[in-house]
Parts: C-alpha cells; structure tokens; sequence
C-alpha cells in the first residue's frame, strides 16, 4: 500500500461542535471527492462513521489517549491499536519516539502484536532520523514527520520537517512511505514537502480545522 498525494487529516479538538462523527464523516467525503488520496482520523468511532459513508477510502486511523505516566498520546499502546483496526483503519498510526509509553509497553513489541496478531499495516508518527529509520526496522512501513517539534527533545524545532525529509528519504528503504506530517499551510509547502522526498503529504489545520482557523482569523481582526 503506498500512498501518494494528499491525506487530509479530518479531526476537530474536544469540545468542538465540529467534533461529531456525521461531520467528520462528511469533511471526509467532500475532501475525497476532490482530490485527497485518502484520510486521517482520529476515534474509533470517527473511523467507523467514515469507513460506513466512504467503503473504499484510504483511511489513516489513530486514537489519542493521555495517561498520567507518559508524554506519549498518539496511539500510545495495544489497546488503541487493537480498536482503530478494529473500526475499519487501512493504516494505523502510533507513536513512535523512543519516549516512556504509558504502563511501560514496548514499542518494538507492540509493533510485532500488531502485524503478528492483526496483520496491521502501521505508520510511525516520529521526530527524528533516527527514530524513523528505527521504526522501519522495527517493521512500519510508513514513516511520518508528525512529532517534530511537539516532542520533549525537539521542542525548540518549528515543523515542517524540511531538514528530516531529505535525510530520512535517502536512508530508508525504498519499500518504506515517507510521509511529511505538521505545519503544511498551503499548497506551495505541500509541493515543496514532496519535492523534498515525501511519497504524501498529510494537511489538517490549513483544511480542515475551523475551529483553529477562524480563531486566528478573529484575533488578528482583533488586533488591527
């Protein structure tokens, strides 16, 4: 499965009327009918509502998940694995930084669970070089920029990724998907993330994030 293009990623935060699986559901459809080459979403139950109203679309699934003990949220054990593949992922994204994850689980582990137990196709969402071409080892056969910038050791680090593409392109295996995740604004960016060695290109925010997008919208309004 190699993807290709553009991935819209559909979500809404919490607390956001926007965050309703028939809307989500329809951001989905209307971002496929034009063009997007698949999307990501997040909840099993986001997932499902797409996969009932899109049976054929290209789906990224993940489900975020904080605990107490750990940083790490995306995806972060066999639990969330189990359940975004359960309602209807094509791909499952995780968490994939060498930091602590909740109740001490091991990524390389988790990783062998998934494709031994699920036959799970996965997206590793890193920050590093070094973590994707780990990743790719461990056995993801994508590798995203996702992190960068929004982990512990990379808080200084302001995506897109541009310094990991070309590195981490040149270095992993051809067989593997590179795909830049964070911080594409326009279409220009999207072009340039690709021309960089991306396969695809992942867009939320600058698409579909109204909730995001107007505030800024209304605070620069504001501050003329």
């Amino acid at each position: 499965m190699k993807p290709s293009g553009l991935i819209v990623s559909v979500q809404a935060p919490e607390g956001s009327p926007m965050r309703d699986p028939d809307v989500i559901a329809a951001m989905a459809d209307a971002s496929l009918r034009n063009g997007a080459s698949g999307v990501r979403l997040e909840s099993p139950e986001h997932i499902g509502a797409v996969r009932q109203r899109c049976p054929t679309a290209l789906i990224v699934g993940l489900w975020k998940r904080s605990y107490p003990d750990s940083s790490v949220y995306i995806t972060p054990g066999w639990e969330e694995i189990r359940a975004v593949w359960a309602a209807g992922a094509d791909v499952v994204a995780i968490d994939a930084t060498e930091r602590y994850r909740p109740g001490g689980e091991n990524l390389e582990g988790l990783i062998a669970r998934a494709q031994r137990e699920l036959g799970a196709v996965l997206m590793a969402d890193v920050d590093s070089v070094a973590n994707g071409l780990r990743a790719a080892e461990l056995g993801c056969t994508w590798v995203g920029t996702t992190l960068y910038g929004y982990t512990e050791s990379t808080s200084g680090q302001k995506p897109p990724a541009w310094d990991l593409l070309p590195l981490l392109r040149q270095q992993l295996p051809i067989d593997v998907s590179l795909i830049c995740e964070g911080g594409i604004s326009s279409p220009q960016q999207a072009r340039q993330a690709l021309d960089l060695g991306a396969d695809a290109v992942v867009v939320g925010t600058a698409i579909t994030g109204v909730d995001l997008q107007v505030a800024a919208y209304v605070r620069d309004v504001l501050a003329g």
